[in-house]
């Protein structure tokens, strides 16, 4: 059931254009730094496919010798392994769903997977080489499975099918039997998950949680990959709601349904945005040269006109090497990694003064609205709203800890996680 696909297949029906929704990586303002190619790129869309190919649990074998196990695995069958003893293993055969569509998220390029996703870095400020680092996701980290019938709801699942469509529970691993008889886990990093309520319009966050390999709905544990399972979560479930997030312990996705993203601002309105800021010939108050944002494709490296920005206030500048202070003065808030620091001539403030971006992702942004505001400390630009939601949803971080980020960088942020930009001319 899982066809070989090669890298640049696309997947995108020609006859049915029914979208599920999209999943987007934080952190990546459009496209991965080396381009998307393939499998690997910063955002997947879910489409009904062709022909079905979803699975649904059928017989439950108790395997006491090896050669039990070799003969159900023979089957061809999609199938999870419970090993509970080194002479006892549980194994859940999965038989093909006519009305599911299945994909499979994880770090591996093996066929079974449909969305490469690799660790994402802070803003390439923090930590190693995620090329050279040892990764956290796993090689089969998720699957999520789609009705093919309104509503279309997604469900998402811990672990995924590997080459040989088994999903193996080792003795080490998280397990149990359920009241109901059925066995579960948990898979070593785990996969988490938040609902938010009312997103885009009126978002509220909800809490975190973590999903087992059967789909229910668990608190966090101790830690992040601890031996023990959080208290069920009653009544919560595994479907995936415009806005919910999903952390894969190295990455952290956007899920936005099909009938979201059609509410959703798009990149052709984004550049619109752009050109009328531009077109309201915003000043820098120190050189008088009129200030522009780059087009969206030409976003990621600096040019002679660019807005540059003092976190501390918010007014917006030109680049220039007015107001520098000497080295090792350190303000309280700016940690390891923060930028030199400045004095904003119009209003004395000290602080970091970085250059501005436009956010070109569109999924992240919660409404329309103007890029009025940038967050602190990356200087990526957005709507208030967008800002202000963003800065206020912490985002899972190493074993146990929890902070926001920006979507667009990943960059972790300051407090507060944002500035009102302040324009010299007739913008402000």
């Amino acid at each position: 059931m899982n066809s070989p696909k090669k890298d640049g297949e696309d997947d995108v029906p020609v006859k049915d254009p029914v979208k599920y929704g999209e999943l987007v990586i934080l952190g990546y303002n459009g496209s991965l730094p080396t381009g998307d190619r393939g499998r690997r790129k910063s955002r997947f869309a879910l489409y009904r496919r062709a022909k079905a190919n979803g699975v649904k649990p059928s017989a439950v074998h108790i395997l006491n010798t090896p050669q039990d196990s070799k003969a159900v695995h023979s089957r061809g069958q999609h199938s999870i392994s419970f090993t509970l003893s080194r002479n006892q293993t549980v194994v859940v055969e999965y038989c093909h769903d006519n009305n599911t569509d299945m994909f499979q998220i994880g770090r591996s390029t093996e066929s079974p997977i449909d969305f490469v996703v690799t660790d994402t870095s802070g803003g390439g400020k923090e930590g190693e080489d995620p090329s050279i680092a040892p990764s956290t996701i796993s090689r089969f980290a998720c699957r999520i499975v789609c009705e093919r019938n309104p509503p279309y709801t997604a469900r998402i699942y811990a672990a995924g099918f590997d080459s040989s469509k088994n999903i193996f529970l080792g003795e080490k691993a998280t397990k149990w039997k359920n009241p109901d008889g059925h066995m579960d886990g948990l898979t070593t990093n785990g996969v988490l998950v938040m609902h938010p309520e009312g997103f885009p319009e009126d978002p509220k966050q909800g809490l975190w949680r973590e999903i087992s390999v059967c789909g229910d709905v668990y608190a966090l544990r101790e830690t992040r990959s601890g031996p023990s399972r959080g208290k069920l979560a009653e009544g919560e479930s595994s479907a995936l709601r415009d806005g919910s997030l999903v952390d894969l312990c190295g990455a952290t996705l956007l899920w936005r349904t099909g009938e979201g993203l059609m509410r959703a601002p798009t990149l052709r309105h984004l550049e619109a945005l752009r050109q009328e800021l531009n077109a309201s010939r915003p000043q820098c108050p120190v050189g008088l040269s009129t200030l522009a944002f780059p087009s969206l494709p030409r976003s990621h490296s600096l040019e002679e006109r660019q807005p540059w920005v003092y976190l501390a206030c918010g007014h917006v500048h030109g680049r220039h090497d007015w107001g520098q202070r000497s080295e090792g003065e350190e303000l309280p808030g700016e940690g390891e990694g923060s930028t030199t620091r400045r004095e904003c001539p119009l209003c004395r403030s000290v602080g970091p003064y970085v250059p501005l971006w436009l956010g070109c992702e569109p999924a992240v942004y919660v409404d329309a609205g103007a890029p009025t505001h940038g967050f602190v400390p990356c200087g990526h630009v957005s709507s208030e709203r967008t800002a202000r939601y963003w800065a206020e949803t912490p985002l899972p971080h190493g074993t146990h800890a929890f902070r926001p980020i920006c979507p667009f960088c990943s960059t972790a942020l300051s407090t507060p996680g944002w500035t009102r930009l302040i324009f010299q001319g007739p913008i402000d």
